[in-house]
């Protein structure tokens, strides 16, 4: 059973002073751990294996007090430039620098936590052991100002550990996979580097002679090496139901186009218990829930604001888009308690639609939350709820007495539309969307057919109709949810759903230059798999190991059978020139299971970007990302007859059989494996080579249309046994 590992540190004073890092980074504590432990001179055995041994460990959890700016004041340190008075030291006034700092603030009585998990056995008990004690040596922490005390414990299970952040006074930060905060971690090496570094410091100034005369030069220490990882705080969520009174209470339904007129009720309603219930934090309560200051200004940062999105019913054609179910999302650096802020929404009493009353009740169900990619990564969103974009945005308002004289014509429209375009960008950056829009639709029409114009939504609320828009965009990485856009996206609007895209697990790149006349297919598949494998280590970091999934092998060393792991196939399309990688459930004609969806957003994390690829005698390539048809493209769309793109090689050589015999038998047995209905085989270009076995270009007839990608053989996941569809 995994156990928790769990440091808390605590500051003698509500002040931290070091930079770049907010929270406290886990190679901080690392360090402090470190310098604690060289206090009594050189490190011991234990000491030093047991400090590898966390190295090596996953990213802890970090938790951390609420962090606020303090005041800044100047401190004049010299810059280091005394060769500048002759090395004078007496002239080292002259050469002072002012230097700004600026501490960070938060509770003295709540402690910083790092948590991280390891398997228990012996081995490893034993580490832990030696790192608690290693705590209680800790002395600083952040800068030489920061007097700080730690200490350790180990936890039985992860239940007891979440027991104690759900009463947490401040908010806690989860390595994630995607954008987030970028924080240095302590990986593989770091202990070594850590100790190099120290023992250059002491030899960073050498003496040179030239003759009689005697020079200094200084010699830079090596950097400390660590990992970065990206860090997120999620924010806390609750659901809650709209129900009509009454027996079994059944669902309420708010019409979509007053999605912002419901969100004003439950807050406002939300606002006055918590006004009265908490009178100390009524500046709190204004400003994080109705998102203004205590003078009635706006106020600016909305990292801190709680958000109310109500949620449609989609997910399916027929869907009517009512509204019956609202998310509330609590960010957990925010001045309110959780449990205060749900207590507040349960229970709320409103004036329905139509005037009949409605209850407001939380529920745990929160199978909506995937039609809105809660907590997963998606490349495609659109608008549910129309975005409301800043004034730049604007359409020209047409005057219905005069809507034949002042008709707009095509270039108008086409500047407006434009003028949005550009306006969503903004919005991307307001709501902290760090990817790359790739392409930009906007429309005043709904894209799903029970949704509604974007005129609908203007009504009662200080956003002129000109200024909403419907909006589709397609990010160059995927992009978790919630997504919610632009001025209005704390009244119900600019609410976005994504797209689940048929394409998904298929990378296709088209070799736009630099393939030289020798290449070999094989060569080219090798070069991506290694590419493919050094984006995805990249993108999950030094110290994590690759999944099956993108090695083909298992963490032993051995070789992944596809049938209990699944894992990534690597193509070449001779025919037009393009590299491919293709997930197994594309291949194996399903769903993602298991892992696979988190392998696949990975995937796509790693793509992004992917233009250039070094394939040794095969060329220097350049590359660019290409979409797939499936409906018209040869590997994919239906066809009756397919033949070989790439040679096929038998898995098993049948007994006392022919060559002919042998590779058709193989193959009807590969098409039943895969669920391919039983297909007329006719081996072409038969070959056996040492060491490989039996290859051949084969031509597969079905008695119907049969959908690709068809890869088949031994040689699958490296190239080989490719189809493609040929006329009749």
């Amino acid at each position: 059973m995994p156990r928790i590992l769990l440091i808390s540190v605590r500051l003698h004073e509500g002040r931290y002073h070091g930079e770049g890092d907010n929270p406290p980074s886990p190679a901080r504590l690392f360090q402090a751990l470190v310098a604690g432990a060289g206090l009594n001179g050189p490190l011991g055995g234990k000491e030093t294996d047991a400090l590898d041994w966390l190295e090596r460990l996953d990213p802890p959890v970090i938790a951390a007090p609420l962090l606020t700016g303090g005041q800044n004041f100047e401190n004049f340190v010299p810059n280091n430039d005394l060769d500048a008075k002759g090395g004078d030291h007496r002239k080292i006034a002259g050469i002072r620098t002012s230097k700004t700092i600026r501490p960070l603030l938060f509770d003295a009585g709540v402690p910083f936590l790092y948590a991280w998990t390891f398997e228990t056995d012996e081995v490893n008990h034993r580490h832990a052991d030696t790192i608690c004690a290693l705590a209680e040596r800790l002395y600083q922490f952040g800068r030489g100002v920061d007097m700080a005390w730690a200490s350790g414990e180990i936890l039985d299970n992860e239940i007891e550990f979440e027991r104690r952040l759900a009463s947490y006074a401040g908010a806690v930060h989860r390595p994630l996979v995607g954008d987030g905060r970028l924080l240095p971690c302590p990986r593989r090496g770091t202990l070594d580097s850590l100790m190099n570094r120290y023992e250059a410091n002491a030899k960073r100034f050498r003496m040179n002679r030239a003759g009689r005369k005697v020079t200094q030069t200084f010699w830079q220490k090596p950097k400390a090496r660590f990992a970065h990882i990206a860090y997120d705080s999620p924010p806390k969520r609750r659901i809650h139901e709209l129900r009509e009174r009454g027996p079994d209470a059944p669902f309420a339904t708010w019409p979509l186009e007053r999605a912002a007129e419901l969100v004003e009720k439950l807050r406002d309603s939300a606002a006055s218990r918590l006004r009265d219930a908490l009178p100390a934090k009524i500046h709190d309560i204004e400003r994080v829930l109705i998102g203004r200051k205590a003078n009635g200004a706006d106020d600016g940062p909305a990292t801190q604001r709680i958000r109310i999105a109500p949620l449609p019913s989609i997910g399916h054609a027929h869907a009517d888009h009512g509204i019956r179910r609202v998310l509330v999302e609590i960010p957990a650096s925010g001045p309110l308690r959780v449990d205060d802020v749900n207590w507040a929404f349960a229970g709320i009493e409103i004036a329905g639609f139509d005037n009949k009353p409605l209850d407001v009740t939380p529920t745990g169900a929160e199978d909506m939350l995937k039609h809105y990619g809660v907590d997963d990564c998606f490349r495609v969103w659109r608008t549910v709820t129309p975005a409301a974009l800043p004034e730049s945005a604007r359409r020209r308002r047409i005057d219905p007495e005069r809507a034949s004289q002042e008709v707009k014509g095509g270039a108008e429209r086409s500047a407006e539309q434009q003028c949005a375009a550009v306006s969503v960008f903004h919005a991307l950056r307001h709501a902290r969307v760090r990817s790359r829009p790739e392409e930009i639709r906007v429309q005043r029409e709904p894209f799903a057919a029970h949704g509604r114009r974007v005129e609908a939504f203007a009504r009662d609320t200080r956003f002129a109709k000109e200024r909403l828009w419907h909006v589709e965009i397609r990010f160059s990485e995927p992009v978790i949810g919630p997504l919610v856009i632009g001025d209005g996206r704390f009244l119900g609007l600019g609410l976005m759903a994504p797209v689940r895209q048929q394409t998904q697990g298929i990378h296709a790149f088209t070799i736009q230059a630099g393939l030289t006349a020798k290449a070999q297919p094989g060569d080219l598949v090798r070069a991506l798999r290694r590419a493919v494998m050094a984006r995805v280590q990249k993108a999950l970091g030094d110290n994590r190991r690759l999944d099956p999934f993108f090695t083909g092998h298992e963490f032993n060393g051995a070789a992944a059978r596809s049938e209990t792991h699944p894992h990534l196939s690597f193509l070449f399309d001779p025919t037009r020139k393009r590299l491919m990688v293709v997930a197994p459930h594309r291949i194996e004609r399903r769903s993602p299971i298991k892992q696979e969806p988190k392998n696949l957003a990975i995937l796509d994390k790693a793509m992004a970007g992917f233009r250039e690829l070094s394939a040794g005698s095969a060329g220097r390539l350049t590359l660019v990302a290409t979409p797939i048809d499936l409906d018209s493209d040869p590997l994919f769309a239906p066809s009756r007859i397919w033949a070989s793109a790439t040679p096929y090689q038998a898995t098993r050589h049948k007994k006392r059989a022919g060559a002919t015999e042998a590779l058709s038998a193989d193959l009807r047995t590969e098409c039943r494996r895969r669920g391919i209905p039983i297909a007329r085989v006719t081996p072409l270009e038969m070959r056996g080579i040492p060491g490989v076995g039996l290859t051949a270009f084969m031509k597969l007839e079905f008695n119907a249309a049969v959908r690709g990608p068809l890869i088949l053989g031994r040689s699958r996941h490296l190239g080989g046994g490719l189809f493609k569809g040929a006329p009749e």
